[in-house]
């Protein structure tokens, strides 16, 4: 199927052929009929993308502040690639979509194949979108009109943070077509409204929807204006859907409104208020937040937990059909919003409008209606081989045998993580890269062409059943990683799985068992997790000064986490594990590693009385020959801060190793330090060693026991952090 993507590094937009969406549970899967490119947001991200670094950087401040701090922490080099791969990510387009329903994801009741339905989905033949962004289309309304319902919402919301009642005077600033629809909506609920405008015709548009207007270009007051329409008393209320830098909106909102009136914020401008303008009238300020309650919420919106209507009236679903109930009567109009209709093929040509002289206001994308839905939903796509950058596996038609030994790899999960570090050191070694699977299609087409894969899929029981990949890597969301390793153990496959091995001790026990099953059988199975650190080589030079030390040793590792919102899907317990289970199982290794003994005892502290204690929390290990290793896991420090320190004292000696890049020893004939010029920690050598391991026919480079016993020591310090 057909997508259209954006590069944030240049700007430039594409049709991209990518597999189709697996349907996700609480989701539906939608064949899109028309789409509505969103002028403001969209013409933004375009502007982005074609600016230079220094202009991207003087829009987003903040950032680059997150930039400086980790060029001080993890070194130049490692945080400008950081950078580049985020701006090398392709971005999906589009918010406002009209199609039918292909297929319900498990959970769904509300929705069934073949109803018409308007989503906030992108500009592709087929999206996957959760149920609580979806409305059925009612019947007079068409999919062009529906297409402007997700912006009819955003209006809205708006309006209902605005309270408006009947007989008010209400001034939109900025008629774009969320402002001219914000028009409608006010004109409809009884409100006499100014719209405020530099377009004339936009603001002919305006006149004819029942609204006042004032026309900036011609130097008209708007001041005088709204005193005039609220004969002399101010206006009630400002609803502002401008886009610009200016604070002029703000501030002009401020001096037509009456004492106590209300102004809203749903575009962007300049947000530098003068505490004067508000404080004399006692003016309310607020933003509006996109269609209403429940966006950005991921109970709402990836789990599908509605809002009681009792306790929330209009959520963004509510919006949605509050809006197809305004079209479907006529009293929202947006035929005359529209100015552009293009092919899908032709989607370059719609954002090269946005930047150009040419006027233009609604501009509808068409999608073909030619192909069966089969045509649409193929799962697996061949890679043209001119995006390869390495040896990627022959065609379907010319198939080779594989070598025997030899690493023919099928990655399963293309996010941040393994598009910026686990498959870039995969490319280093010998290893074959076949196919790459992935949820959505998006992540594993721009992987799949950036670094040589023969083939992108959303079906990833076709990695599982493919003779020729031999060997798989998990990359996926934590809480699916135990049930790949066993699937992929019992295809008899060689696996490596980024960490956590699991999440739960069920999951644990689960491939406890089937590998245990699989060497009963007579075959030994490889598997390896992706425990990195032990493979640094500052950490290889602190295992060799170690060595010939025979007393216990005393470690402190100290790791700046950095706080990570309790709604992000790593703090969820059954998604992420928890921090401790999802990413300070790492530290446990490490130590583990270094003392080169079993962990025999735990003892876990957490900071008190505040929320999340498990990513503030301090835990011992005893090991077996008597060494101590305590980790302070902490989320509650300072960005500019190394986010890893460790120390370990020995026999009179000391060892500093700071962030993976500074090295120090203290007591020892003949080492002084070893410092690198740019942060590893030991990802490539991670990888290397898990395909010669392959190639040399040799056992994994961690023992099985040994990272089962530190996925259950992890479960015991996540349980007594919780309680």
């Amino acid at each position: 199927m057909k997508q259209v993507l954006q590069s944030l590094s240049n700007g430039d937009t594409e049709i991209v052929n990518i597999p189709y969406p697996q349907v996700k549970p609480k989701h539906l899967l939608i064949r899109s009929c028309t789409s509505l490119v969103s002028a403001g947001t969209e013409r933004m991200l375009v502007e982005f993308g074609q600016a230079n670094l220094i202009d991207k950087a003087r829009q987003q401040p903040d950032k680059v502040k997150m930039v400086l701090d980790k060029m001080r922490t993890d070194g130049v080099i490692p945080t400008l690639e950081a950078v580049q791969s985020k701006l090398d990510q392709p971005l999906p387009m589009g918010y406002a979509n009209a199609g039918v329903v292909l297929e319900v994801g498990a959970g769904v009741e509300e929705f069934s194949v073949g109803d018409r339905i308007i989503s906030n989905g992108s500009h592709a033949e087929v999206v996957c979108v959760p149920k609580n962004l979806c409305a059925k289309i009612p019947d007079p309304v068409t999919d062009e009109a529906a297409a402007f319902t997700v912006l009819g919402a955003i209006a809205l919301q708006g309006i209902r943070l605005a309270q408006p009642t009947l007989g008010e005077t209400f001034v939109v600033t900025g008629l774009g077509l969320i402002g001219l629809i914000t028009i409608q909506l006010l004109h409809a609920q009884g409100c006499r409204v100014l719209g405020i405008d530099f377009d004339p015709k936009k603001l002919d548009l305006a006149r004819k929807f029942g609204a006042e207007t004032v026309d900036l270009s011609r130097g008209e007051d708007p001041i005088s204006a709204a005193a005039s329409l609220s004969q002399g008393r101010g206006i009630d209320g400002v609803l502002i859907t401008a886009a610009t830098k200016s604070n002029e909106p703000v501030h002009q909102a401020a001096q037509m409104c009456r004492k106590r009136g209300r102004i809203v914020l749903v575009g962007v401008v300049g947000l530098e208020l003068s505490r004067a303008d508000f404080y004399e009238k006692e003016l309310s300020f607020q933003v509006s937040c996109s269609y209403g309650p429940g966006r950005y919420d991921p109970a709402y919106e990836a789990k599908g937990q509605d809002y009681p209507l009792g306790f929330v009236r209009w959520t963004a679903q509510r919006n949605f059909e509050a809006v197809l109930d305004m079209l479907a009567t006529g009293r929202l109009d947006v035929a005359p919003l529209i100015s552009h209709r293009f092919p899908l093929d032709q989607a370059p040509a719609a954002y090269q409008l946005l930047n150009s002289s040419e006027p233009y206001l609604g501009i509808l994308l068409e999608y073909p209606d030619s192909q069966s839905p089969s045509d649409l939903l193929n799962p697996t796509i061949q890679l043209q081989q001119e995006h390869t950058q390495t040896k990627a596996f022959p065609s379907e038609s010319h198939k080779t045998s594989p070598i025997p030994n030899q690493p023919v790899l099928g990655f399963i999960g293309a996010g941040n993580y393994a598009t910026r570090i686990l498959i870039p050191a995969f490319k280093q070694t010998n290893a074959t890269l076949k196919a790459v699977a992935t949820t959505g299609g998006i992540s594993g087409v721009y992987a799949g062409r950036k670094f040589g894969f023969g083939l992108a899929t959303t079906d990833t029981d076709s990695l599982l059943s493919d003779p020729e990949i031999n060997t798989l890597v998990i990359a996926t969301r934590h809480d699916s990683h135990a049930d790949y390793v066993c699937k992929a153990l019992k295809a008899g496959k060689y696996v490596f799985v980024e960490k956590p091995l699991a999440i739960a001790p069920n999951q644990l026990e689960g491939i406890q068992s089937t590998y245990t099953s699989i060497l009963n059988s007579g075959t030994s199975p490889l598997l390896m997790v992706g425990f990195n650190r032990r493979f640094a080589p500052q950490i290889q030079k602190i295992k060799a000064l170690l060595a010939n030390l025979k007393e216990p040793k005393a470690m402190i590792m100290t790791v700046n986490a950095g706080a990570i919102p309790p709604t992000h899907w790593t703090q969820d317990a059954a998604i992420g594990g928890g921090r401790i289970i999802g990413e300070a199982c790492h530290f446990i290794d490490l130590l583990r590693f270094l003392a080169d003994s079993p962990i025999v005892s735990v003892q876990t502290t957490s900071l008190g009385s505040i929320e999340l204690q498990e990513d503030k929390v301090s835990f011992t290990l005893s090991f077996a020959d008597g060494s101590l290793g305590t980790v302070h896991y902490l989320a509650n420090g300072h960005k500019s801060f190394p986010k890893e320190r460790l120390e370990i004292f020995c026999a009179g000696r000391i060892l500093q190793l700071d962030n993976f890049r500074k090295l120090k020893g203290y007591g020892f004939s003949g080492f002084n330090s070893m410092n690198l010029w740019r942060q590893d920690k030991g990802n490539t050598a991670c990888a290397a060693a898990f395909i010669n391991a392959i190639e040399s026919g040799q056992a994994a480079p961690i023992p099985f026991e040994e990272f089962v016993e530190v996925t259950q020591v992890s479960f015991e310090i996540a349980e007594a952090a919780r309680h």
